[in-house]
């Protein structure tokens, strides 16, 4: 995997895929479309190349093999499209660079969600399951042992709420072929969702061989700096990963965001993150091209 900081990573897929028309009201979330609809898929990631983004996290996040078997589907055909998450990022990719090889290949990293993305009910944000672990590492060994035989590059380990499942994951991860990082969702900017300091959670994945970056996603922006800051002294050598959302408050009843994302805001505060210490940079929810093109121009000029 040829990796070189600062990297630029995608933005929301979801806020691009609705504003290519695609109704997203659904369980599967992005992922319905990989079974009605993979071009859109294609063509959301081709926007983010387009804007500079040098990382494509996959349509897997709430892509699972559960997931799908619920609704009909059955474990083949499942799997199958589990596995074409990446296929897409691939094509896109393959036409964005259009026989062009002097610089290197975007990267692929497959997205790992987390178990509440699965149930559908916004748990992904708070943590509280009450599951057993056990559950948990069902669960998400699945689906990256299928991952793991992909050409995806990495593992994104994205939105983890609890400590409890980035320990989960953390044990999982000393079995793949695949690097990872993982990134929480935080509360305020010293602790996760499930109310565990990040110093705290951080720490515990500072020594990890498979894990090369720890950070933040689907956070408000105006709690980084402070998780950055908190993050950096207790990591030791590895990398930090942020990636926030707008800062628009969803409501699970409704499937709704609230409140308008300024691009101009954001970039004032990525270049705040950079000079903070982060080294992977972009955006989840409701975060668009506009904003990784206005980041790549300013914070990461060619």
């Amino acid at each position: 995997m040829h990796m070189t900081y600062p990297l630029l990573i995608d933005g929301g897929l979801s806020n691009v895929l609705e504003a290519q028309g695609c109704d997203l009201h659904h369980p599967l979330w992005t992922a319905r479309l990989l079974d009605d609809n993979p071009e859109a898929i294609v063509q959301a990631h081709l926007r983010y190349l387009d804007a500079g983004a040098r990382c494509l996290i996959t349509s897997s996040y709430q892509a699972s093999i559960p997931g799908f078997v619920a609704l009909g589907y059955d474990r083949e055909a499942a799997e199958a499209m589990l596995l074409q998450t990446v296929v897409l990022a691939e094509q896109a990719i393959e036409r964005f660079r259009d026989g062009v090889t002097a610089a290197p290949s975007p990267l692929i990293a497959a997205s790992i969600g987390p178990y509440g993305a699965y149930l559908a009910d916004g748990s992904e944000y708070r943590g509280d399951y009450d599951v057993p672990r056990e559950r948990l590492l069902d669960f998400h060994r699945e689906r990256m042992q299928i991952l793991d035989r992909t050409r995806a590059d990495l593992f994104a380990c994205e939105t983890i709420p609890s400590v409890m499942e980035a320990g989960v994951l953390a044990d999982l991860l000393h079995y793949t072929q695949k690097p990872a990082w993982i990134s929480f969702s935080c509360r305020d900017e010293q602790h996760l969702n499930d109310g565990t300091p990040i110093k705290e959670a951080a720490s515990m994945l500072a020594m990890h061989s498979n894990i090369f970056a720890i950070g933040v996603n689907c956070t408000a922006p105006s709690h980084i700096s402070g998780l950055i800051q908190a993050i950096k002294p207790v990591i030791g050598a590895k990398k930090i990963v942020v990636y926030p959302n707008s800062g628009e408050t969803y409501h699970t009843e409704s499937k709704t965001w609230m409140g308008i994302a300024d691009p101009d805001a954001f970039l004032a505060m990525a270049k705040e993150w950079y000079a903070l210490g982060a080294d992977i940079l972009g955006g989840c929810c409701r975060i668009g091209p506009r904003h990784i093109q206005s980041v790549q121009k300013t914070v990461f000029p060619r």
